[in-house]
């Protein structure tokens, strides 16, 4: 939820936000409306509920005909405050459910526009020549005994798949790599859960725009999370934090129900339902934010190093931003068979965005709580294995694994299983 009384010192700020994003900047006048009629119903129900209590006193006094007058203003007065009040919770009320409606503030320096607005900030590593023709991650993978699409659908459905033998142990050699780097790094493991309460979801701004995409058991009121930054952020929900930063890092399984994908990269498993991931999460002074969000990068860019792959990385588009998102940055891996950069990593600064709706504070020098600053960025998933299988392919139908992983995986290369 963004600051609303930096909105009254600054409403234009929102309104430019509103336009790079392509978002109605006439939500800001709405807001500004609303909480100027919230604070008059406010001072109005104060007013006369000071009023009640000073004439309370009177009637107490009161004898005889006087008193009876007096009980009839009194209760004349009741009505009056009991009326103001549901005014001002009317007002309120409102007031929340706009703010709610609008997305984060975008840091100032991010591209505006759209999904294809994005600007190229570096690319890194050269993508591989060969010379023979190189085979797509699916096919790889069954060559390899590693990735088994026909009976993921055949036991759950479209966009299912089985990771099998060395594809197992891949994606467990890779996310094992990831957990190690975060933890030298200083970031305390988390096994979270996958399932949450509503007020989780909505808080880090998923029942907005991605509602559609969240899956949702009804009978339990839970929810399926997307990314562990659900939990993550949920975490210190309702809490004041002592100490600056905390970072976390969990392993989890993800779900999505990509909607609105129907027909989009339907082969193999680049786009599916369920997935592994780990992701780092950062609580922060808000003062450190920006910094934050360029050594969340940093980590990113040391772990895709690692597994050897080529890959640029973009400073997203306002309008492709998601709702908690101030500014966001993705790296996207070269895959050869495609000819283009698919993303494989994101880190968005949702700066106090989602602390405000999950009530996550800290104190600062002279002990006032204020909300703090939250963060995220993937460090490895499932996704990963495209970009692996296909950049390190070799003619005869075997994998180079990359030296970082060797030591989890146990193996140098991954060999064609016999048929």
């Amino acid at each position: 939820m963004i600051d609303l009384r930096a909105l009254r010192e600054d409403p234009e700020r929102l309104r430019a936000s509103q336009r790079a994003r392509g978002e109605d900047d006439t939500v800001v006048d709405t807001v500004l409306d609303l909480d100027e009629r919230r604070r008059s119903a406010q001072s109005s129900f104060e007013r006369l509920r000071a009023e009640q209590k000073s004439f309370g006193k009177s009637v107490s006094k009161a004898q005889g005909d006087e008193r009876q007058a007096l009980l009839a203003r009194a209760k004349e007065l009741a009505q009056q405050v009991k009326e103001a009040e549901a005014e001002a919770d009317r007002l309120t009320g409102e007031l929340n459910a706009a703010l709610r409606t609008i997305p984060n503030l975008v840091e100032d320096g991010a591209p505006a526009g759209g999904e294809e607005d994005y600007v190229v900030l570096e690319h890194v590593g050269e993508a591989p020549a060969f010379d023979f023709e190189p085979k797509d991650h699916l096919e790889l993978g069954e060559s390899l005994g590693a990735i088994d699409m026909e009976r993921g659908a055949k036991v759950s459905g479209a966009r299912f798949y089985y990771l099998t033998g060395v594809g197992a142990r891949l994606q467990y050699a890779l996310l094992n790599l990831a957990m190690e780097q975060a933890v030298e790094n200083g970031f305390t493991p988390m096994y979270p859960p996958v399932l949450v309460k509503p007020e989780a979801m909505e808080g880090t701004g998923f029942l907005g725009e991605h509602a559609a995409e969240v899956y949702r058991l009804p009978e339990e009121e839970l929810y399926l999370v997307g990314t562990s930054e659900v939990p993550l952020a949920a975490y210190h929900m309702n809490e004041i934090i002592d100490a600056l930063p905390r970072r976390y890092v969990a392993w989890s399984s993800c779900f999505r129900k990509e909607a609105g994908s129907y027909g989009k990269d339907t082969r193999g498993i680049i786009r599916v339902h369920q997935f592994d991931k780990v992701e780092m999460f950062s609580y922060c002074d808000p003062a450190d934010a920006h910094e934050e969000h360029l050594r969340l990068l940093d980590w990113e860019k040391q772990m895709l190093a690692k597994v050897e792959i080529p890959y640029r990385v973009i400073d997203v588009a306002a309008g492709d931003l998601g709702t908690s998102a101030a500014r966001k940055y993705d790296c996207e891996a070269w895959v050869p068979t495609q000819g283009r950069y698919r993303e494989v990593t994101s880190t968005s600064n949702c700066t106090e965005f989602q602390a405000r709706r999950l009530s996550v504070r800290s104190r600062d020098d002279e002990g006032k709580s204020r909300p703090v600053a939250t963060l995220n960025g993937t460090l490895a998933t499932t996704r990963w294995m495209v970009a692996i299988l296909e950049n390190h392919q070799q003619a005869d139908g075997s994998v180079r694994v990359p030296k970082a992983l060797q030591k989890f995986l146990g193996l140098e290369v991954l060999e064609p299983v016999k048929r």
